[in-house]
């Protein structure tokens, strides 16, 4: 059996329709880059800052253990370190609420490239404010989003929460009071009395600021903590003991 068999014409292929497959492909890869450099690339950078962390924080408590430093008779005056060098870690910082093994070094300053996106840092300090333990404001600040995520969760802070942070000379412990949401220009919020900057300080508080909201950086997010008390190094907190224990492993 014959039929007429006609043949379909051949559907061109315009310039338009390739420039338009060319963009839709470009846009996948921009999407696939940009996942991973804010969750993979995030992941594994939390990770080496968690891993540095923690083996700052054990070599600080094995040097302890060979040498105690000298007993501070007076916990309400806390010894106070000498401004470190810029760049230089001095100081390990614990959030419990932000995960059971969240931690992250402090270096000096807060310089992006050498301190915040930095493998083995996190966080930064604020030049020129206090130290741990000061009377005064001992300003970190930190990403919330991107470069390991260090701050990400900062506003699932309670009232009442602790921040821990260890020096050579042991551990300091702050509770969290309060939020505020600023302008990036806003900053008088780490002056030694916040958002007062002709008042003169009588208080220890510790402020932590970050970016908001995640993946954005139209605003601050500012936590305000008050300190607690202060402990030896060999005096691990309670709440943090087998975190810390964990680090040796």
């Amino acid at each position: 059996m014959t039929g007429d068999v006609r043949k379909r014409p051949r559907r061109r292929t315009s310039v338009v329709g390739v420039l338009g497959e060319l963009l839709i492909t470009a846009g996948v890869l921009v999407l696939l880059f940009l996942g991973w450099q804010v969750w993979w690339n995030s992941l594994v950078l939390a990770g080496q800052q968690t891993s540095a962390a923690g083996s700052q924080s054990q070599q600080w408590l094995n040097d302890a253990k060979k040498v105690p430093p000298p007993a501070n008779s007076d916990p309400a005056a806390p010894p106070v370190l000498t401004e470190p060098a810029d760049y230089e870690s001095f100081a390990v910082i614990y959030i419990p609420r932000l995960g059971p093994d969240w931690k992250r070094t402090i270096r000096e300053t807060v310089d992006t490239e050498k301190v915040l996106n930095s493998y083995d840092a996190g966080v930064g300090h604020y030049k020129g404010t206090a130290m741990p333990g000061q009377v005064g404001n001992f300003a970190v600040a930190g990403h919330d989003s991107g470069w390991g995520n260090t701050f990400i969760d900062l506003s699932k802070l309670h009232i009442g929460d602790h921040v821990y942070v260890q020096t050579k000379d042991g551990w300091y412990t702050y509770t969290f009071r309060n939020f505020e949401y600023v302008q990036p220009t806003a900053v008088a919020v780490i002056a030694p009395v916040p958002q007062k900057t002709q008042a003169t300080a009588a208080d220890r508080l510790m402020t932590i600021t970050t970016c908001n909201p995640p993946f954005h950086a139209g605003e601050r997010l500012i936590a305000y903590t008050v300190f607690q008390g202060y402990q030896a190094t060999t005096d691990v907190p309670s709440e943090i003991a087998a975190q810390v224990a964990a680090n040796g492993g």
